[in-house]
């Protein structure tokens, strides 16, 4: 969720998958698929260059500006005494990638490509506000895509994309109506299942940085003089103020106008392996810090179906990679597939009819096994993009 990400993380799903086009005048802006950055090819080659980038409280300087265009391998040293997010904004202020829950004193890989143009990096400490920046220029050509592997997984999840923001979207319809009808029941039933396909591939929306705020924005995050819409305003009414269902019907007809207008975008999405392998990680991040908390779902506690669309996200990306995974880190494969397969295993112990339990059912040894389980995948899961790239 954006204005989680603005406290906490800042979409990690995001799945760094990329829009091109218009600036809005705001970080993430509206893409319209145009622009250079849309013609990038997915990549194949290693990184061309190995660049190195110090994040402390009050800076953000990377070792070089001036780059070749391809992927780019920043190694990211946190020298701050705060967890901090690193991310790479186009000059339209869309979002390229992002690494966020990078602790003080470590260090990580981020890997992503870069077509020709003008960017800034932001490192955002406590995972907040606009970020520090830094100008960087990339010249150059990227290199086309040789692998047809690389070009299947991308082909593949493209159409998977589409099939979860249409889900959504046929189930959101089935929500809206509900509420539009006063159907209290009905609605708080069809709440949680509307968000799957969303939750699913969340990162892509985010991409589009006005968009998630209007559908996925949480009440603990509204901003002085922003209208809130989205399901979580529909939330609050379903399990807080019934009565005022009716009432609130109209942000119904615009969550569905949102979710039209991000189905409409899509084609302008960027999509290459680092970039699917960076969502990943940033979903199992979703996890982590909202979801984990019980935050995200303050009304409904539905946070379960919200935490198993994300893994379910991320597996989708590894296990599309996994052909090319395979052979340049098997190890790795096997550390994932192991991981992954714990993940599940402790969320079907939650599961209850069609969905799970209310979140509040959960002890807090069980919150923090399914926390520890989902570091566990995290951490390794965080070399995917680097091993895909190598």
């Amino acid at each position: 969720m954006q204005s989680m990400r603005a406290l906490v993380l800042c979409g990690a799903l995001v799945l760094a998958v990329s829009a091109c086009g218009g600036d809005d005048g705001a970080d993430g802006g509206s893409a319209s698929g145009s622009g250079s950055a849309a013609l990038q090819a997915t990549p194949t080659e290693p990184a061309k260059e190995s660049v190195a980038l110090t994040a402390t409280d009050t800076s953000c300087v990377a070792a070089k500006t001036d780059l070749p265009a391809g992927v780019v391998k920043f190694v990211i040293k946190n020298d701050g005494s705060q967890m901090t997010a690193v991310y790479v904004y186009r000059s339209d202020r869309t979002v390229v990638s992002e690494r966020n829950n990078i602790q003080p004193g470590t260090t990580a890989d981020f890997v992503v490509q870069l077509a020709a143009g003008s960017y800034q990096l932001a490192c955002k400490p406590g995972h907040k506000g606009d970020g520090i920046r830094q100008d960087i220029k990339v010249t150059g050509e990227v290199a086309a895509q040789q692998d047809p592997r690389v070009t299947r997984a991308v082909q593949e999840y493209r159409a998977y994309v589409a099939a979860q923001v249409d889900d959504s979207i046929a189930k959101t319809e089935q929500f809206v109506a509900a509420v539009k009808k006063g159907d209290v029941a009905k609605a708080k039933a069809l709440y949680a299942p509307s968000r799957v396909g969303w939750e699913s591939v969340e990162p892509v929306a985010e991409a589009f940085g006005d968009i998630d705020p209007k559908v996925d924005l949480r009440e603990a995050d509204l901003e002085e003089g922003q209208e809130w819409t989205g399901w979580h305003r529909l939330e609050k009414a379903l399990w807080k103020a019934p009565g005022t269902l009716k009432k609130e019907a109209k942000y119904g007809d615009r969550l569905l106008a949102d979710l039209a207008e991000l189905k409409a975008k899509l084609p302008g999405a960027q999509i290459d392996a680092p970039s699917m392998a960076n969502g990943a990680k940033e979903l199992l991040d979703e996890v982590a810090t909202s979801k984990i908390t019980g935050e995200e779902e303050a009304f409904s506690h539905t946070d379960l179906w919200d935490f198993d669309a994300n893994v379910a996200g991320a597996k989708k990306v590894y296990d599309l990679l996994t052909p090319i995974l395979m052979e340049k880190n098997p190890a790795l494969v096997t550390t994932l597939d192991t991981e992954f397969a714990d993940v599940a295993a402790l969320l079907d112990k939650h599961r209850k009819g069609d969905g799970f339990v209310s979140y509040t059912e959960l002890s807090k040894d069980e919150v923090k096994e399914l926390a520890d389980a989902v570091n566990a995948l995290a951490e390794p899961l965080s070399g995917l993009a680097a091993a895909v790239a190598s």
